[in-house]
Formats: C-alpha cells, sequence, structure tokens
C-alpha cells in the first residue's frame, strides 16, 4: 500500500522540525509554508514516498527538485514578506514557487523547458496558487513586464550575476542567486540593492545546482 495523506502529512510536520528548524531555519512564515505546501505533489512519479527525504529528487528532462532545506534557506536569506512581489528564475516542478506563493503578494516563475511549464501550472492550479503565475522563457534575463521586484530567487547557477537581474530589483531589493565558474558547484549569492547601480553582496556558503542557461547564463542561448 502506497502512503496516504495522513502518512504525508506527519512527514512534512517531521521534515519542518528536523531538517529546517533544527537547522537553522527560523522565520516562521517560511516554516509555516513549507509545513503546508505538498512536496510529494511536485516530485517525479515513482518518488513520492521519497518527497521529504532531505535530497534533491528528479522531476524530468534531467532536471531535479532541490531538497528541502535549501529552498528554506534561500526564502529565509531573500526576506520574503506578505507584500514582496517575487520573481523565481528556474522554476522546475513549481514546488518553491508554491512555497512562495503561501508568503508573498505575488510570484512571477520562469521556467525555460515548456514540459516542465506545463507539469508545473497543472500542479499549482491543482493546489490554488491563484497568485503564482509561471511563464516559459529565458530566466537569465528576467521579466521586464513585471518589474521591479523585491525578491528574485535563482534556482540555477550562473557563471555570473545577470545584469538584466540586477537592473529589475526594486531599490532595497534581494537577489538570491548561485555563481560559480562550475556548471554544477557555486557560492549563493546574496544581492541588495542600495542604489541606481550600487549592490551590496554577501556569500551564503557553496551549493549545487543545474546551470543556468541563457543569453545571460551559461550558453549564451535560450
Amino acid at each position: 500500500m502506497g502512503l496516504g495523506p495522513a502518512d504525508f502529512a506527519r512527514a512534512r510536520a517531521h521534515m519542518v522540525k528536523t531538517q529546517l528548524a533544527h537547522r537553522g531555519v527560523r522565520d516562521p512564515l517560511v516554516l509555516d509554508a513549507m509545513g503546508k505546501v505538498p512536496r510529494e505533489a511536485f516530485v517525479g512519479e515513482g518518488y513520492e514516498e521519497f518527497a521529504y527525504d532531505d535530497l534533491p529528487l528528479p522531476i524530468g528532462d534531467g532536471q531535479t527538485i532541490s531538497q528541502p532545506y535549501v529552498v528554506a534557506l534561500m526564502i529565509e536569506a531573500a526576506g520574503v514578506r506578505a507584500g514582496d512581489v517575487v520573481l523565481e528564475v528556474g522554476a522546475g516542478s513549481g514546488y518553491a514557487a508554491a512555497v512562495l506563493g503561501r508568503i508573498a503578494a505575488r510570484v512571477v516563475a520562469i521556467e525555460r523547458r515548456p514540459s516542465l511549464v506545463e507539469q508545473a501550472r497543472s500542479r499549482l492550479e491543482r493546489l490554488g496558487s491563484g497568485n503564482v503565475e509561471l511563464h516559459s522563457g529565458d530566466g537569465s534575463r528576467g521579466w521586464p513586464e513585471a518589474a521591479p521586484f523585491d525578491v528574485i530567487i535563482v534556482s540555477a547557477g550562473a557563471p555570473a550575476v545577470p545584469e538584466a537581474l540586477k537592473a529589475q530589483l526594486a531599490p532595497g531589493g534581494r537577489l538570491l542567486i548561485p555563481v560559480g565558474r562550475s556548471e554544477r558547484y557555486q557560492k549563493l549569492l546574496k544581492l541588495v540593492r542600495k542604489g541606481a547601480a550600487e549592490y551590496a553582496t554577501e556569500n551564503l556558503g557553496e551549493v549545487s545546482f543545474v546551470p543556468l542557461i541563457g543569453e545571460q547564463g551559461w550558453t549564451g542561448k535560450a
């Protein structure tokens, strides 16, 4: 027999306690959102029983859903609040967008693979994530139509911080992005916009994300 809703709910609560709170995630908004979004609905078929393990899982097209701790860490570091407009680059399964949607006023998410976009959109609609909009496109260029953003979270590693994303930050806006010369290993950077061309940068530690593919990413093409 497979796991039922009560089993997943218990596993989710355990994940929030052991993987997040015990490892230093303190923001009650983040913990509450992570405790409400069903990660089992966003993993690849056949991986549901592993949904609350502390590891990335396949979602198709060679992509993965990030481990819960990384999702929570990035959202907490970005300081997402109720009135914020958020851009997520590299939406993948739509899981992080769903968590962000539990906190922010509006979430614009971009994913370059159309097959993943359709799957994620279907999941978000089933969950009633009405304040999350999902687009197919080159996330390295951001989404100027909805800019400026209070928060931009990039769920893929770039060789450098895309200038387009920096330009789309609101004053005081926060950008979280993995950056490094390797396509698989990066440093998680937090940028805060202090002025028209002034940004404060903080290194939050080493991470490993799939490459950010696009005009201002790794390959130079979407």
